[in-house]
């Protein structure tokens, strides 16, 4: 038995209620050859409310990412150099990105060399850590390109030693910060 067409009729809904979900009811109207036309129901569909929650796919936004820069959690040089390898799970954490991003990392910047195991597994030693905050750091918060990155490491053999100052000044600046704050 072949269908010969299908048409839709929605003659019974006002404007007002299509343009707006959920569509309450329509019928669709089946033309069998040689046969009256039969109504069939269509199944309401109505639109699920959605949580306005932030969802984790995707690419980060510029402000988002401006508001993540304080939260990283590295340890201090005493606390990071007490262990002598870090699982990439806490790394991602120390700087509360996802563990796909810190590999991608490791593929792109030379300076990055972690110690694999025999399963494959990525340690992460407290010098590595340090390189890891250098490359946040250039890329979150100074905003420059993965190629602007891996440049900048290469032509600046002493940016370590500058990254370091600036650490230090944030702390202290922090601390007079802090300081007003009490006054």
């Amino acid at each position: 038995m072949a269908f010969k067409q299908i048409a839709f009729a929605f003659d019974d809904i006002p404007e007002e209620e299509i343009k707006q979900p959920p569509v309450k009811e329509g019928k669709a109207i089946v033309v069998k050859e040689e046969q009256e036309p039969l109504e069939v129901p269509l199944p309401v569909f109505e639109k699920k409310k959605t949580d306005n929650k932030k969802t984790t796919r995707g690419r980060m936004r510029l402000k988002d990412m401006d508001t993540g820069v304080d939260l990283i959690e590295v340890p201090n040089d005493e606390e990071l150099f007490k262990k002598l390898y870090y699982p990439i799970g806490m790394v991602a954490e120390m700087f509360k990105v996802n563990q796909s991003l810190i590999r991608f990392w490791e593929n792109e910047f030379v300076v990055l060399k972690p110690k694999k195991n025999g399963k494959g597994d990525r340690l992460f030693r407290p010098e590595d850590i340090k390189n890891l905050q250098l490359i946040y750091h250039l890329l979150r918060e100074r905003k420059y390109t993965l190629e602007g990155a891996k440049e900048f490491l290469k032509n600046n053999k002493k940016a370590d030693e500058k990254f370091a100052l600036i650490e230090s000044l944030k702390k202290t600046k922090a601390f007079l910060n802090e300081l007003k704050a009490n006054l």
